[in-house]
């Protein structure tokens, strides 16, 4: 079974820092697009983050400048580091990635369980 682990969540200051990891366990063999959503309390899960399988990565508006997502397909990990971070980051951070598990498997979509990242004073 093919899982993915988020860590880096934690409390942190206006205008600090943090850096959000992803891992994949279990058997993969090729990965697609990985990808980070976050939630806030009572609001629904938005897209921050992707990266596609050639390389390119989109940000949304909010946090553009702001955070850098990098991809290592060597140890099937990504990396979300955020910089000048705002109250309203404050969510629940998920990973996700299109995971193909053996070579005649199908394609996955695989979340991670997500991880807390609280922006306050």
């Amino acid at each position: 079974q093919t899982q993915r682990v988020e860590s880096g969540g934690g409390l942190v200051q206006p205008g600090g820092s943090l850096t959000l990891s992803c891992a994949a366990s279990g058997s993969v063999f090729s990965i697609g697009t990985m990808a980070w959503y976050r939630q806030g309390t009572g609001n629904q899960r938005d897209w921050v983050a992707r990266s596609i399988s050639t390389g390119n990565t989109y940000y949304t508006d909010s946090v553009k400048g702001r955070f850098t997502l990098s991809r290592d397909n060597t140890k099937n990990m990504t990396n979300l580091q955020m910089s000048a971070l705002r109250p309203e980051d404050t969510a629940v951070y998920y990973c996700r990635a299109d995971i193909k598990p053996t070579p005649r498997a199908r394609w996955r979509d695989v979340w991670g369980q997500g991880t807390q990242v609280t922006v306050s004073s």
